[in-house]
């Protein structure tokens, strides 16, 4: 979902275990692309929040880390929402 300038991704997952080992594969296309979420986990949750904060919002680089962080997980993640383009 969208919130403000950032995407925000909830994930849920079977335990703490689970959610730790999710974040721990964000590291490699996080580094890649240069560009880190910021997280938040507690227990089996795992709250993303994607933004490019020197340019006060998002921008291509936020919606490419998404792509990745989607391609990652097993349906445990809700999809964030893209703005809509006129």
């Amino acid at each position: 979902m969208e919130e403000g300038e950032s995407l925000v991704t909830i994930c849920q997952f079977a335990d703490f275990a689970a959610a730790v080992a999710f974040v721990e594969r964000l590291v490699e296309p996080a580094d890649r692309l240069g560009h880190h979420p910021d997280l938040a986990i507690a227990y089996n949750r795992v709250t993303l929040s994607v933004t490019t904060h020197d340019a006060g919002g998002l921008t291509n680089l936020d919606f490419a880390l998404a792509e990745e962080i989607s391609a990652l997980h097993d349906g445990q993640c809700q999809t964030p929402l893209h703005p809509q383009t006129p």
